[in-house]
Parts: structure tokens; sequence; C-alpha cells
């Protein structure tokens, strides 16, 4: 007989998950291997076997947060509506970020983060949302440079995301907030006649 495997998947989750719990918990620098080791239950050789050290950890948690994030946005189906699909894809991600808040600490807590300028990865979670504003510019809905309007949309969001998830929005009107937060920040980058459009049906009765 073999000798049993010790740092199999069912480890490696387990490293991952209480590394992901202590990165968004506690400052980077008080975090070791034999921390999360113990924390897993596992051994520290367990750690470097699978994931050659600590940044290697860091790396498998950030890739999973930003896969994460990724596949949620990806999934929004495209429409006619370059608007629509713009403020479908803010909803996933507040749905993600609240849904994983721990992740979403990692993604934005100063580990590392991906970036809406410069070279886009073909999984870069800012790829469906820079899609959508190349869909709006085409169709003549919006204007601009579509960083620059990523930045914004993208800015926002995670405000309010950050807010809600540190409980500094109240619950009874976060929703209503969030809705009339995104809606504005579209409307200031639309063209003066879908705006015209936009303000007269969000003023109508």
């Amino acid at each position: 007989m073999g000798r049993p495997r010790t740092n199999d998947e069912a480890v490696k989750e387990r490293l991952v998950v209480c590394a992901t719990e202590m990165l968004a918990t506690r400052p980077r620098e008080s975090i070791t291997v034999r921390a999360v080791a113990a924390a897993a239950e596992a051994s520290t050789t367990a750690v470097y076997s699978l994931f050659g050290g600590k940044d290697g950890l860091i790396g498998a948690v950030r890739d999973r947060a930003v896969a994460g994030l990724f596949q949620d946005l990806s999934a929004v189906p495209a429409s006619a509506d370059p608007l629509a699909d713009l403020y479908a894809l803010a909803v996933a991600y507040r749905r993600w970020g609240c849904g994983h808040s721990h992740l979403y600490a990692v993604l934005f807590g100063g580990v590392q983060s991906f970036e809406p300028s410069g070279e886009v990865g073909a999984s870069d979670p800012i790829r469906p949302l820079l899609a959508a504003i190349g869909r709006a510019l085409t169709a003549s809905v919006l204007a601009g440079e579509a960083t620059s309007i990523a930045l914004s949309v993208w800015g926002t969001l995670h405000g309010l995301v950050t807010l809600e998830l540190a409980g500094a929005l109240d619950a009874a009107t976060v929703e209503a907030a969030f809705r009339s937060t995104i809606h504005a920040t579209l409307r200031g980058w639309a063209t003066p006649a879908v705006f015209s459009g936009l303000r007269r049906a969000e003023l109508a009765p």
C-alpha cells in the first residue's frame, strides 16, 4: 500500500478558505504560514507543497476572487438595451460582493486587484463592463472614453458595495439608494438625447 495522500484537494480547499478569512479580517503582515496551516488543521509542509509558500497561497485566494466575480459578471446576458445591461452588471457586481464578502475584501483590500486600464486579460472582471460600455458607445447611448466611463461606474459600485458591507447604509433604503445612484452615474455619461429621455422617464408620475 502506498502512503495516504495528506495534501489533497480537501486540505487545499481548507487552506484557501482559512487564508481568505484571515486576509479579509487581519493585517496581511500578521498572517503566517503556520497560522493558516493551524486554522486549516494542516501542516506547514502542505502550504509549501500545494502552493509553494505564503505568496502562492495568497495568489490562489486572489485568483478565486477574480474568477468568481468574472463568472458572475459574464453570466449577465447582453440585450438590445446597453443601459439595461450596464445596470444588470451593477446588480451582479453588488450581489457577488455581498455574497462573498471575504473574497471581496481580499480583492479590493490592497492585496492586488484588477485594473480597468491598460491590458485587459481574457478573464478580467472588468471585461464584461467594458464590453457593455462599448455597445453603449456604438449605439450612441453613452458619450465619452470607455476607460473613463468604466472607472466612473466601477468607482461608484465599489463605494456603494463597500459602504453596504461595512453596515454604513440604512438597510431599509439601501436598495433605492443603489438604484438611484447607479442610474445617476449612467445618466452622467448619456448622450444629450438619451439623457433627456431618461430624466423624463424618471420624473414621470
